[in-house]
């Protein structure tokens, strides 16, 4: 049986035909296929639409679609999730190799075992939802989020390549990251647990009133220490990633200088005794320190010693004595802007984020300030009931006025008023 071809005409000024209609028959009955070309002009189909009507809609939309820039090849989104997964890994370069292991765990662990062999055409919103809620149940909120952030952002850059019309990861529920509360050290502790450390002394005190990332002091050279004006000068990062130094720049890929106090150069000056310019500061000439495991090496013995002496004594990380290195300095009364640049954060609201629960006791300081101005402030005059205002055209309970306001007076009889110099 032979069949009429319907070819729907160009539309004025594209040039060439926009496709064809074509009937077919099948054991279901009769269907229709839309013959039409791609924007690299190669011929494609789409076939089994119930009525003709429906494949007019289909064609007119492609069209659409093609004039605006947005056309999606269909064919394009059976592309897998492993497919995608790889090279955007392999695209990952600006990432820092610290930031890039845990996002290769994430998807290694996470989101291949489950998407991988998925078209990403085929993925819809509610399975990814069901998904973030699986493994948000036995995962950390920062594994989860970290595990969904891949699977988005595969899908974002299939958005791009026109594989996809939506990403059909975006818009799902998270969990919220819970803060947790960081252990600060005061003066005392900090010199506590530098005794402690014994041979580590000398970096413990340096950590913790300079404030640089662990990497950022084991990286640093004699060459970038000023004992004349007591100034480091934070040039490199030295990062361990699975028992392996990688070297590079800060984490804000921004050098910067950090003062350092007066107590510190006899100490500082000790340890640079007797090395070149490109020795390292906190390390044997050119072996990097490892970093302290949390639950042994020699930070994990200093804190048990200073627990054992102080039974307050919190348990830290070495993370905690960049903590606690800006504690001491907003307590101290720096500028916050100095504290930021001393950190290496990139702007001052990102130091008054992370270091907001530092600021609690200045919570009290409003307050007391507060009181001061109430105090300082002209005192109302209280008028008794048995009193009747006879001023202003105020006059006694029961009477009429002739004057003045009526409608904030005219009770007063019942209930007593406060009256200032200008109530009225």
């Amino acid at each position: 049986m032979s069949v009429a071809s319907v070819t729907v005409p160009a539309s004025r000024g594209m040039g060439a035909s926009m496709g064809s209609i074509e009937p077919y028959e099948t054991n279901k009955g009769r269907r229709y296929r839309v013959l039409y070309r791609r924007p690299d002009h190669l011929q494609t189909q789409k076939r089994g639409f119930r009525t003709k009507r429906a494949a007019e809609l289909f064609l007119a939309g492609i069209e659409i679609d093609k004039s605006l820039g947005t056309y999606v090849d269909p064919s394009a989104a059976r592309a897998t999730v492993t497919e995608l997964g790889f090279k955007w890994l392999s695209s990952q370069t600006h990432l820092k190799p610290s930031s890039f292991r845990p996002v290769e765990i994430a998807w290694r662990v996470h989101v291949q075992p489950v998407w991988g062999g998925r078209p990403i055409g085929e993925i819809r919103h509610s399975e990814v939802q069901s998904w973030v809620s699986r493994i948000s149940a036995t995962s950390s909120a920062t594994t989860v989020i970290r595990a969904y952030g891949v699977l988005a952002g595969i899908l974002d850059v299939a958005v791009k390549d026109r594989r996809l019309p939506i990403n059909p990861a975006r818009g799902v529920h998270l969990p919220r990251k819970a803060r947790k509360r960081r252990a600060y050290l005061n003066h005392t502790q900090v010199q506590l647990l530098a005794d402690e450390a014994r041979e580590r002394s000398t970096l413990v005190l340096f950590l913790a009133y300079t404030g640089l990332r662990w990497g950022e002091a084991i990286g640093l050279r004699v060459g970038f220490v000023d004992t004349a004006k007591r100034r480091v000068f934070v040039t490199e990062n030295a990062v361990q990633v699975a028992r392996k130094i990688h070297v590079g720049t800060p984490k804000t890929h921004v050098t910067r200088s950090v003062p350092y106090p007066g107590f510190l150069d006899a100490a500082l000056r000790a340890q640079l005794e007797g090395k070149t310019a490109d020795d390292l500061v906190f390390g044997n000439g050119s072996d990097y320190l490892m970093r302290p495991r949390t639950g042994g090496g020699w930070l994990a013995g200093a804190v048990a010693r200073a627990q054992a002496t102080d039974p307050t004594f919190p348990r830290i990380t070495i993370h905690d004595l960049r903590h606690t290195a800006a504690s001491l300095a907003i307590s101290a009364g720096a500028n916050v802007k100095a504290v930021q640049r001393m950190l290496g954060h990139a702007s001052a609201a990102m130091t008054l984020d992370t270091y907001a629960d530092v600021f609690d006791d200045d919570l009290d300081a409003v307050a007391a300030a507060l009181d001061r101005a109430k105090a300082s402030a002209p005192v109302a005059k209280v008028l008794p009931k048995h009193v009747a205002p006879t001023k202003r055209g105020l006059e006694t309970p029961g009477k009429s006025r002739q004057k003045g306001p009526t409608k904030q007076c005219r009770q007063w009889g019942s209930n007593p008023h406060v009256l200032s110099d200008k109530a009225f």
